[in-house]
């Protein structure tokens, strides 16, 4: 008898959801678990640091110092560790762009279908999910950055 009503206890425990207040609590979508690397920063107008006669608005074509990794897990933290970027201005449209060392930065996260977001850092709050990258959207023009892309590790 005792199991019996121990069972209908759990039972009716295990009944009661994160909505019981009104308001639904959706689980965090899972699907942003992983290494992540950063494969793209975009800036406008286009660029020619590496002098090679060709300017590019992707960073990644013009600074082989830049490199980023975004690790997202299962306990709902996450940490970063990415090339620090100092930009300085010329003059007529040029900048000029330099590795600076690494930043570090680490919290919680949660996201869902749409985007990731990031507590504990208001520079990287939230990234948005399209295609299977993580994008961070600044849309800022030099001396500021368009956006920073990462994709999945394999």
């Amino acid at each position: 008898m005792k199991k019996i009503f121990f069972f209908l206890y759990m039972l009716t425990f295990l009944s009661c959801s994160l909505d019981d207040d009104g308001t639904q609590i959706d689980p965090p979508n899972f699907n942003v678990l992983g290494l992540w690397d950063l494969s793209e920063v975009i800036i406008n107008p286009p660029q020619d640091l590496n002098e090679d006669g060709t300017s590019s608005e992707n960073l990644f074509d013009e600074l082989e110092c830049l490199s980023g990794e975004l690790l997202i897990d299962g306990d709902l933290q996450w940490s970063l560790e990415q090339t620090n970027l100092s930009v300085t201005t010329i003059t007529g449209g040029q900048f000029n762009i330099q590795c600076n060392g690494m930043v570090s930065a680490n919290g919680t996260w949660f996201s869902d279908e749409n985007e990731v977001i990031f507590e504990d850092n208001p520079e990287f709050s939230a990234l948005q999910i399209e295609n299977g990258r993580l994008i961070l959207n600044t849309n800022e023009d030099l001396p500021g950055f368009q956006r920073f892309v990462y994709v999945l590790r394999q």
